[in-house]
């Protein structure tokens, strides 16, 4: 496909003469037109809709083996073009090779593998037993059915693993997916649909659909589509949560975060610093868990800044297919003048700038300096507000107290991460930090493990994907009870009476009062009409755990 230099920014709406409106992609590290993509329109997503409901229906039910072979085979399609979806990434998103294999495609193999060979077993119905005698003859399982049509609205920072991981999981609980792609990676989005169809899916099981901002909330509110699956800013999900709101229907947020680095005062410097400088430079800084504020002990602040500034000051910024480099460009221009923003206004109220803090202007794209800042105050943006960029802000503390009281204001609570060698000052600090996950000298690495569930609390949103707790995000958790006891009838159902109320007020004596009193209780239901017809003792007797 040609190139030209960009007249468009990225997801910009063009229009051709015979081919509709179309969304623009553009090379961030270039700023050159890489393709576009066919917008679906409102009338395309309506017939769409219509189609998926039915579709899901005959998907959902599929044996948990035939869906197993289909994840089967996506995996081998995302190994075949791996690394046609590495380049893909590098080139539309930004991030360099290196990163697009490892944050983007060895996760989703890693959940495709989980789900076909232990995931699914998660999604078996499961049989369990009543604690209370009064249903002690009631057979009672779990059942997890598919919702039918799932919604995911992704975003532009890990264009490929975000979108796949929802709905590897989707698909594997039989559900049928939207996939709404950022319209600032479409071509990612459009090779999502490709991988699919290489797989042999059937038809209409997964959509990747392009729409203006304005045509979103018609996804979210359609009748059709059970639970919406978000990812992004705060606001978009606020916006997102008021369309669904309407049904009502489910959603799951994943709305970002301002994570948080502690570093205790015997943390090991080499290992601190160098995983702080990868976990808030990679994919150059635009992680919803990148380290975002580092809390440092007064101790071994000066020696820490030291090496942190070394780790980031070698990095090599340039162009993502280049193999050797490490930090790529911001994905788009809008991002890096946010960016830009945060650090001026840190430095204006003191901050001080201990390597990069500017833009890259000797070359195209969209390009910025990683950064080191020192001295920053507590009220500047670069602390209070989700930066999304190659910027660690250091803050100097007395205690480690102090450290956790400043992390837990932000209102954000994705991940935090605790650096140090003493491991029950570790997992003290894991249970006081508020957030998802909280790591011990690491941060975020949890997303590469399909078992561990991924997601935050607070404005960083609620529900969970990945993992048995994200597959149960995916179905509707049905309690069915079976009894075929012939003739019987309970003795809670009518004719009503006094015998009724003696009999109900004297289980509850006898099932749950204090030891002492439960032998007059058994008593009076020995001797009441109703306990004589209608209660087996056998039931009772068979749940000793609800005697003592």
């Amino acid at each position: 496909m040609g190139r030209q230099t960009a007249q468009a920014t990225p997801g910009e709406v063009v229009h051709g003469p015979q081919d509709g409106p179309r969304l623009t992609s553009i090379s961030p590290a270039t700023e050159q037109v890489l393709g576009h993509v066919p917008l679906t329109g409102r009338s395309g997503l309506e017939a769409i809709l219509r189609g998926a409901e039915e579709t899901a229906r005959i998907w959902g039910t599929l044996s948990p083996d035939s869906r197993r072979v289909y994840l089967r085979r996506l995996r081998q399609a995302v190994v075949d073009e791996a690394e046609a979806i590495a380049r893909l990434v590098a080139s539309e998103q930004g991030k360099p090779l290196s990163e697009a294999y490892a944050t983007e495609i060895i996760p989703v193999l890693a959940l495709l593998k989980w789900l076909e060979a232990e995931g699914l077993e998660h999604l078996s119905p499961r049989r369990f037993g009543a604690t209370t005698p009064m249903l002690g003859r009631k057979r009672l399982y779990e059942r997890y059915d598919p919702l039918g049509v799932v919604a995911l609205i992704t975003p532009w920072n890990y264009p490929f693993a975000i979108p796949f991981v929802q709905l590897a999981s989707a698909l594997a609980a039989g559900n049928v997916v939207v996939l709404k792609p950022s319209p600032v990676t479409p071509l990612v989005g459009q090779k999502i649909g490709e991988l699919c169809r290489r797989a042999g899916l059937p038809a209409g099981v997964v959509h990747v659909v392009h729409l203006r901002d304005e045509d979103a909330p018609l996804l979210v509110e359609h009748p059709s589509v059970a639970k919406v699956f978000f990812t992004g800013s705060v606001e978009t999900g606020r916006r997102v949560m008021a369309s669904a709101a309407k049904g009502p229907k489910p959603v799951v947020l994943e709305l970002g975060g301002k994570d948080p680095a502690i570093v205790a005062a015997d943390a090991d410097l080499e290992r601190t610093a160098a995983g702080i400088a990868w976990y808030a430079m990679a994919n150059s800084g635009q992680t919803c868990a990148a380290v975002e504020c580092v809390y440092v002990h007064r101790a071994i602040a000066e020696l820490f800044v030291r090496r942190l500034v070394d780790e980031v000051g070698r990095l090599r910024v340039g162009d993502p297919l280049d193999p050797n480099t490490d930090v790529g460009p911001l994905t788009t221009e809008a991002q890096r003048q946010r960016v830009e923003a945060h650090v001026e206004e840190a430095v204006a109220l003191g901050a001080r700038v201990l390597v990069g803090g500017h833009r890259l202007d000797d070359r195209p794209g969209y390009f910025y300096a990683p950064t080191v800042l020192a001295d920053v105050p507590p009220s500047a943006r670069v602390v209070q507000e989700e930066t999304f960029g190659p910027v660690i802000p250091v803050i100097t503390v007395e205690t480690l107290d102090e450290a956790v009281e400043l992390a837990n204001r932000s209102p954000l609570g994705l991940t935090a991460s605790v650096w140090t060698t003493n491991p029950a000052l570790g997992r003290e600090l894991a249970v006081r930090l508020r957030a998802g996950a909280v790591h011990v000298n690491d941060h975020a690495c949890h997303w590469a493990e399909p078992r561990a569930a991924w997601g935050g609390v607070r404005q960083s949103g609620f529900g969970r994907v990945l993992g048995p707790h994200g597959l149960r995000e995916m179905v509707n958790v049905k309690i069915v009870s079976e009894d075929y006891r012939a003739g019987a009838l309970e003795p809670w159902w009518y004719p009503y009476g006094p015998h009724v109320i003696s009999l109900l007020a004297n289980t509850a004596r006898a099932l749950y009062a204090p030891l002492r009193r439960r032998p007059w209780a058994l008593l009076n239901l020995l001797l009441n009409r109703r306990a004589r017809r209608r209660v087996h003792l056998l039931d009772y007797l068979r749940h000793p755990r609800a005697w003592w």
